[in-house]
């Protein structure tokens, strides 16, 4: 049998992974959250040290330094890698792609300006809300690269705004007017594209169109860290592992409320630490993918063996949240000792999926999570969400375990909606107290839904 280049990439990460150690089993479900940490790889990179302004980069706010930290990193690759130095000032750039073996530093007082010119960005093979394509590129960007990290405490300012990329969602709110271009026409020919099974070869998009690009994606990467730097104002999503394993984001600020701005959506990785970060968004804080619909399904990747924790989470549609292009499935995920809070948010843990996405999501765990407010429900598991149940494809969430959620004030508590024929499946909250809240909780198509010591509203309830 003739093995694609993507099976020949999975089976040799699999058995990386069975060279570190053997997943472990057990009736003790953080058991797998340990190992997960423990045996993450990190990036290996080189001693060596390259000055960008030692290639002409100037940090004066208006020359243009693309070519100049194109040649740095050039360099240092060509020395066998090692670490890529942005020094303070602030430097104009368009898309920086890096290579294998290469720490991407920036500095304290290091400001990073995206420039807001879409010819600044060629094409480049990304995934738009889980559709492969060639679209303008990230504005940081790297593919089929090993030991590769983004670190430093400098700021990376995508520069996004009510005038520049956010008015193509299309949307008033954010800049739109009648008679300018937005996204939804693109959006739709995309879709249809990988419905009708298009070679991705020919789904081209970029300078034209109207599909905003990620701020930081690595394509298919091995041993992955971001670490540090504040990222500020992206078109789109702001950071998107993809098909990447070993991927490690530590102690990054993200902020941004304009469409879409996602903090960091892991899709369809194996092996990924999310810890100490700071969330404050204009869409899902943490949002868990494995592609969306047939694409989802041809590409066929879970994300799994994912552990957060420590984060803090402030605006956003949702704090840890799963979906809703999740297609490939997700299985294996761990949120622990996070802090969540702000009016602006709207769930604590989200779920969202429907039966033209479908996909496998199971083995959920979360524990130890602080929550102030959030506005809608503490917990949604949607299945009715977009095209909700007109679909060919099922939608599965099982075995969801949280244990030790604390909520100050919340909409409702629990928003669990399955379908007929895909009931919502093997709920257990344990030890967890609801306050504030101010609604009953909606539960339809929901099966097995366990209550063990929770409180509402300082009452002891068997069922919601």
């Amino acid at each position: 049998m003739k093995l694609s280049r993507r099976r020949i990439l999975l089976l040799g990460a699999a058995s990386g992974l069975a060279a570190c150690t053997a997943v472990p089993t057990g009736r003790d479900a953080w058991t797998r959250a340990a190992w997960i940490d423990r045996t993450i790889r990190m990036p290996q990179i080189p001693s060596g040290e390259t000055d960008v302004t030692s290639f002409g980069a100037i940090g004066d706010g208006k020359t243009m330094n693309t070519g100049a930290f194109a040649a740095a990193i050039e360099a240092c690759a060509a020395k066998g890698g090692g670490r890529v130095i942005v020094p303070p000032g602030r430097y104009l750039t368009g898309a920086i792609h890096l290579t294998s073996n290469i720490d991407f530093h920036v500095e304290e007082g290091a400001e990073l300006l995206f420039s807001t010119d879409p010819a600044d960005y060629p094409l480049a093979l990304t995934r738009y809300e889980g559709v492969e394509l060639w679209n303008y590129s990230p504005l940081i960007y790297a593919r089929d690269a090993k030991n590769v990290a983004i670190t430093g405490s400098g700021l990376l300012n995508g520069q996004a705004s009510n005038e520049h990329w956010w008015p193509w969602c299309g949307a008033e709110r954010f800049g739109w007017e009648e008679g300018v271009g937005h996204q939804t026409p693109d959006r739709t020919a995309l879709f249809e594209m990988a419905d009708k099974g298009v070679p991705v070869s020919k789904r081209v998009f970029g300078l034209g169109h109207y599909l905003r690009p990620c701020f930081i994606e690595f394509q298919n990467c091995d041993r992955v860290l971001v670490e540090g730097v504040h990222v500020h104002d992206s078109p789109f999503w702001n950071i998107h592992p993809v098909m990447s394993r070993d991927v490690t984001v530590r102690n990054v600020t993200v902020f941004g409320h304009g469409p879409n701005n996602d903090g960091c959506n892991p899709e369809s990785v194996d092996r990924m630490v999310i810890e100490g970060c700071d969330f404050d968004t204009g869409d899902d804080c943490i949002a868990i993918k494995s592609g969306r619909n047939a694409d989802g399904r041809r590409i066929d990747t879970p994300a799994r063996n994912i552990l957060i924790r420590e984060c803090t989470m402030k605006a956003g549609h949702g704090g840890v949240v799963i979906g809703s292009e999740v297609s490939g499935g997700v299985n294996h995920v761990y949120a622990e000792n996070c802090y969540m809070s702000s009016p602006d948010l709207w769930y604590a843990l989200r779920f969202k999926n429907n039966a033209v996405r479908g996909g496998v999501v199971e083995d959920i765990h979360v524990r130890d999570i602080e929550v102030g407010q959030v506005g809608r429900a503490a917990i949604t598991c949607d299945f009715n969400y977009e095209e909700g149940a007109n679909g060919d494809y099922t939608p599965v969430l099982r075995n969801l375990t949280v244990e030790r959620l604390h909520v100050e004030h919340a909409g409702m508590v629990l928003d669990a909606q399955g379908l007929p024929g895909a009931p919502v499946m093997d709920i257990t909250l344990r030890d967890c107290t609801f306050d504030g809240v101010e609604e009953v909780s909606i539960i339809t198509y929901t099966q097995r839904l366990k209550l063990e010591n929770v409180r509402v509203n300082g009452e002891q309830v068997s069922s919601l």
